[in-house]
C-alpha cells in the first residue's frame, strides 16, 4: 500500500472554507465601516468626469490587479465611459514572469497612459501592492497631466514592505500617498489568509475580491450621485439577456472610437 504523506496522516482540525469565508466578510465589514468617506469622494470625481462627459479610466499595474479594470470595463450593471487600460505588458497571459518584469520597469506606465489616450476625466489605479514602478509612475503621470487620482490599494501591506524591497518604485513611495483619494481595500499583508500549519504558509488570497468590491462600491455610488443630480447614469445591460444588445447600441455608437478597447 501506497504510504500516506506524514502532513496527511497526523490530519488537522482546519475548515479552510469558513475561515476563508470568515475573514472575507470581516474585511468586507471593515471596507464598509470605515471607507465610507473615501468611497464618497472617490465617487464625486467619478460622477464628475461623467457630467462632463469625459471617461473613467482605470488601470491594474501588474498581474492580478489587472483584473480591477477587467471588472469595471464592459460589464453588465456597470458604467459605460470606462476606458480600461490593459496594455499587454503586465497582463499574465502574455507571461506571467514577464509581467514581474515590466511592473518593476520604471517610466514604462507613462508611455501606456499615452497609448491609451488618457487626458482628462479621473483616474483609477487599482493595485492591491500599491508599491511597484508601474502603478506609482502611472498615478504620478495622471496627477501631472492635471488628472484627478484615486488609489486602491492596502495600506498595511504597503507600508509593511521594507524601502529596500526591489518591487518598489525607485522614490519608495507608496501608491496611497500619491494619489487624490485613497479607498483602502484593507488587503492583509500576504494577501492569503488561510494558515495551514503543516505546509508552512498561507493559502485563499483576497485581493480580487476585495479591489472587485471596493470598484462596484464605487461604481453604484456613482450612479446614485449621477441620479441625484438629474443626470442618467450610462449602464451597460447585459447582452445575454433578451433586448441586451438593442439598449446597448446607442453607447457603443457614442463610445466606439473614444473607448480604445470598445
Amino acid at each position: 500500500m501506497e504510504k500516506v504523506p506524514d502532513f496527511l496522516e497526523r490530519g488537522e482540525n482546519v475548515d479552510g472554507l469558513k475561515i476563508y469565508h470568515d475573514k472575507i466578510k470581516d474585511l468586507i465589514d471593515e471596507i464598509i465601516e470605515k471607507e465610507k468617506g473615501s468611497i464618497e469622494k472617490a465617487a464625486n470625481l467619478m460622477a464628475d468626469a461623467i457630467e462632463r462627459d469625459e471617461l473613467i479610466h482605470v488601470i491594474g499595474p501588474g498581474g492580478h490587479s489587472n483584473m480591477g479594470a477587467y471588472e469595471m470595463f464592459y460589464r453588465a450593471g456597470g458604467l459605460v465611459p470606462v476606458n480600461a487600460i490593459l496594455d499587454p505588458g503586465t497582463l499574465i497571459s502574455m507571461g506571467a514572469r514577464r509581467s514581474t518584469i515590466i511592473e518593476r520597469t520604471p517610466g514604462y506606465g507613462i508611455s501606456v497612459l499615452k497609448a491609451f489616450d488618457v487626458d482628462g476625466g479621473v483616474l483609477i489605479v487599482v493595485n492591491a501592492y500599491g508599491i511597484n514602478s508601474m502603478c506609482i509612475d502611472v498615478a504620478l503621470e495622471g496627477r501631472r497631466r492635471g488628472i484627478p487620482t484615486i488609489g486602491v490599494t492596502s495600506k498595511e501591506f504597503s507600508d509593511r514592505v521594507p524601502k529596500d524591497h526591489p518591487a518598489r518604485h525607485p522614490s519608495k513611495k507608496n501608491l496611497y500617498e500619491v494619489v487624490d483619494v485613497h479607498v483602502d481595500n484593507h488587503m492583509p499583508y500576504g494577501d492569503a489568509i488561510v494558515k495551514l500549519e503543516k505546509i508552512n504558509r498561507n493559502i485563499g488570497p483576497v485581493s480580487t475580491i476585495l479591489n472587485s468590491f471596493v470598484l462596484n462600491l464605487m461604481t453604484i455610488r456613482t450612479i446614485e450621485l449621477l441620479i441625484e443630480r438629474g443626470v442618467e447614469p450610462p449602464v451597460w445591460v447585459s447582452s445575454n439577456v433578451p433586448g441586451g444588445d438593442e439598449m446597448n447600441k446607442e453607447y457603443l455608437r457614442k463610445y466606439v472610437g473614444r473607448i480604445r478597447l470598445l
